[in-house]
């Protein structure tokens, strides 16, 4: 077997190794479900409002986090400043620590300082609502979003927009017509994955929203709350549906990507 079929089957064996251990996790949790209840428990109110709240949720958080990290990854990618480094590791602390530790920070920042105190006071009330869902998402997933575009923009050659500016075009022209369409795959990518991070977390939003059945009652946290109460049964069934609804999710957000680009 010489070098090349060597290195092939090598890294095609890593691949195998690893869709052959996500597979079997998958159906360990498929066989032990009771498939003559599954029914009746999936539409039930409690999940199908934990459904129905995780996809509203997740979908405004990963559009939010996406608009938001455009411009922020923008600048971090094209500009050089005193304490670039500082802010860079400052946006990072979500991606750093746990999702319950920064949860925690937001409980405490809107808990016990004055500005926190202020907006909810006059403005929202983040805390043990839904909108507090909302921006637990948004924090984590943020993060992951400018992650992904600052690559996205370090890796756009900066001649393309030069040339534009050359004929004329001013630097917001030149950032939606040249720009933003070079970096549309990175855009794309970024929305995907940070909707479906969004649809998957927990440790922030228990904390700062709490989790209340019907209220703020997402997916991961319908899984806590029928764990709490010895319903196994309950919990594999919106595992289940987490897997299966985050799961066609991507597909067709993928098959819809292709045929755009």
């Amino acid at each position: 077997m010489n070098k090349n079929k060597l290195f092939t089957a090598a890294v095609t064996s890593t691949l195998v190794c690893a869709a052959l251990f996500a597979g079997i996790l998958v159906f360990s949790v498929l066989n032990y479900i009771n498939w003559n209840g599954f029914h009746s428990l999936l539409l039930s109110k409690e999940i199908l409002f934990a459904i129905k709240l995780s996809f509203i949720t997740a979908t405004v958080a990963s559009l939010l986090a996406t608009a938001a990290a455009i411009p922020t990854a923008m600048t971090l990618s094209r500009m050089n400043f005193p304490g670039k480094n500082i802010i860079e590791t400052l946006l990072d602390i979500p991606i750093i620590i746990s999702p319950i530790a920064m949860g925690c920070i937001l409980l405490i920042f809107f808990n016990n300082t004055m500005l926190g105190k202020f907006i909810e006071k006059n403005f929202i009330t983040f805390t043990f609502e839904v909108s507090g869902i909302i921006l637990a998402q948004f924090i984590i997933v943020f993060a992951l979003a400018v992650r992904i575009l600052k690559s996205t923009f370090d890796d756009i050659d900066e001649r393309y927009e030069k040339v534009m500016r050359t004929l004329g075009a001013n630097k917001i022209k030149t950032f939606f017509y040249c720009t933003i369409p070079m970096a549309r795959h990175g855009i794309i990518a970024a929305l995907i994955l940070t909707w479906a991070r969004a649809m998957g977390e927990f440790g922030a939003t228990l904390t700062l929203a709490g989790a209340s059945a019907m209220k703020t009652e997402t997916l991961p946290l319908a899984i806590h709350l029928s764990l709490a109460k010895a319903d196994v049964q309950q919990a594999l069934t919106v595992v289940a549906a987490l897997m299966v609804f985050t799961g066609s999710g991507l597909l067709l957000v993928r098959k819809a990507v292709k045929k755009i680009i």
